[in-house]
């Protein structure tokens, strides 16, 4: 580790947490109806598609409604992207004549993109025309993004109402989240990337000649466009299989700098527009700061351990002192990658791909925790806030047994129903993520493609589905995913980790805006200071990690203790 590296790293995190702030406040005023500078360009497009859909933007919804327009919203959007990416051999903007792609991976796929995971069994370069990557994935991109704003802004009027049964409408909250947040900074930021050299183009592939007189064909098309919302939307799954480690996705440092940023920004934007939203800008504070000082703890942890380099490098005569550089670019060097994998997972994004599976050990362990919390540090676009006040209902729950008093946060009592619905939500990704690891882990069929064996085959496996059910879309690469078994499963835990979680999410919404708001008592719990912080980290830790030590010590870890003593279990 090095002063320079650590400088990089708080240059780049000090830009998003000022970034944020901005868009958090612009947030605030979009999606309390208010007029931005956006809305005389903005207002008439989006009347428009009111008209066109049916909408009333004047009728709100009660949680059931939101809950259930959610999920027809999300049904429509599989289905047509299943039948996009099924028949898309017979579909126009198809410059590579590519087939349509078999059924377990279109179901996959398309479950995958739709739950905002974007885990990729194929290549995309090599599976997808340009019409599947534009129509399909890209607007996808948009869409289960806008899903996870809608969501994180019911929970979040939850909080700020009172006495009331309904929670926004789930549809103009999306098209808002895309028109003034999604679009605008999409469109700004795929235009600075093709700047810094990422290709947008419909020409298709070209051939080049190599220097030994062959013939190579270059993969291109409109990348731009792709990954500009594939970040800003916490996505991932890339134009090309490498995602953020492909030279045309990620093509200078700069470039690189600017991936980090794109997807810190409207996640972090949604926490201080919260602030605003419940007229307590200190209660956001307190959320930045577990979420930055667990996501530092993350960095601090896979920088020491790439920084160290491994034992095999002195054994094959060469200097550890440069760390472990295997997967990782020069140009970007141990920092920078560091800072990506941590980020990329204590969001949701699938963005740095099987750069994960070049990590040491502890390097490996550390996006596999940070998947393990929840996605909240700070979490893909609306779940990571949504999953971080679930962990703040808890936390005041167990303050509340501390003091004997009914718990309350943000002046909403916490009372039975709420905790069991939070409860409900939390343990739905633990029993996707083991579950469906325990199955494969001895099923044949799932060992049959396996890499690698032992402690790092286990790592595998259970970092694959805790990514699926983390909806992170992330990956070892150490196994063949592109097959039946796999295809099913993690499409079924992807399901399971977005939609079984959100739906106690929004119930837990209508309760809390049905609930008068009370003013804080002398015997009410502080939730905006450090104390409450504290009981917050402590609850994350506790709830997200300690329940899945097992998996962690018979894998990273014990691989760990395998490289360093050269013994084999």
């Amino acid at each position: 580790m090095t002063l320079v590296g650590w400088l990089q790293i708080i240059a780049i995190l000090a830009s998003c947490v000022i970034s944020a702030l901005v868009l958090g406040r612009s947030m605030a005023r979009v999606f309390a109806g208010e007029r931005t500078l956006m809305s005389p360009m903005l207002e008439p497009l989006e009347r428009a598609i009111h008209r066109i859909a049916g909408i009333n933007p004047a009728r709100e919804q009660g949680w059931l409604a939101f809950a259930l327009s959610m999920l027809a919203f999300n049904l429509a959007g599989f289905l047509a992207l299943y039948a996009l990416l099924r028949l898309q051999g017979l579909l126009p903007f198809n410059p590579s004549g590519l087939a349509g792609l078999d059924a377990d991976l279109a179901f996959n796929t398309a479950v995958s993109f739709v739950t905002n995971t974007n885990w990729q069994s194929y290549a995309g370069e090599a599976a997808m025309s340009d019409l599947s990557q534009m129509a399909g994935l890209t607007v996808q991109n948009f869409l289960s993004a806008a899903t996870g704003i809608a969501l994180a802004l019911a929970l979040v009027r939850g909080f700020a109402r009172g006495s009331v049964s309904t929670i926004g409408n789930f549809h103009v909250d999306a098209i808002r989240a895309i028109l003034y947040v999604l679009l605008p900074l999409a469109i700004v930021t795929a235009t600075v990337q093709v700047a810094l050299g990422t290709p947008q183009t419909l020409e298709g592939p070209v051939a080049a000649t190599t220097l030994d007189g062959g013939t190579q064909i270059i993969a291109r098309g409109p990348v731009a466009s792709q990954i500009a919302i594939k970040q800003l939307g916490t996505n991932g799954g890339g134009f090309f299989n490498a995602n953020a480690a492909h030279p045309f996705e990620n093509p200078s440092p700069l470039s690189n700098a600017l991936t980090i940023w794109q997807m810190l920004v409207v996640s972090l934007g949604l926490v201080f527009a919260f602030g605003r939203m419940i007229d307590d800008t200190r209660q956001a504070r307190v959320l930045v700061a577990v979420m930055g000082l667990l996501l530092i703890a993350g960095v601090g942890a896979a920088y020491w351990a790439e920084s160290a380099g491994t034992p095999m490098l002195a054994a094959a005569g060469l200097d550890p002192a440069g760390g472990n550089m295997e997967g990782k670019e020069v140009r970007f060097g141990i920092a920078a990658s560091a800072l990506f994998a941590a980020v990329t997972t204590g969001l949701s994004d699938g963005a740095v791909n099987a750069m994960h599976d070049s990590f040491t050990p502890i390097g490996g362990m550390v996006p596999m925790v940070l998947i393990m919390l929840g996605e909240i540090l700070p979490g893909g676009v609306g779940s990571g806030l949504y999953g971080m006040l679930v962990m703040a209902i808890v936390a005041v729950f167990v303050a509340g047994l501390m003091v004997g008093r009914t718990p309350e946060y943000l002046g909403k009592k916490i009372e039975a129903g709420d905790i069991k619905l939070a409860v409900l939500a939390i343990v739905v990704l633990p029993m996707a993520m083991l579950g469906f690891a325990a199955l494969s882990a001895v099923n044949p069929a799932a060992l049959a493609t396996l890499n690698n064996a032992g402690p790092h085959g286990l790592s595998e496996i259970y970092y694959a589905y805790a990514s699926a059910a983390g909806n992170n879309g992330s990956a070892f690469a150490g196994l063949g995913a592109d097959n039946p078994w796999w295809n099913t499963t993690l499409a079924l835990a992807m399901l399971v980790g977005r939609f079984a979680y959100v739906v106690p999410v929004v119930a837990i919404a209508g309760r809390l805006a049905a609930k008068p708001k009370l003013a804080p008592s002398p015997g009410t719990f502080p939730t905006h200071g450090l104390l409450f912080a504290g009981l917050l980290a402590g609850v994350i830790l506790i709830l997200g990690g300690l329940q899945f030590f097992p998996a962690l010590a018979l894998g990273p870890i014990a691989e760990q203790v395998q490289m360093l003593s050269g013994k084999t279990f």
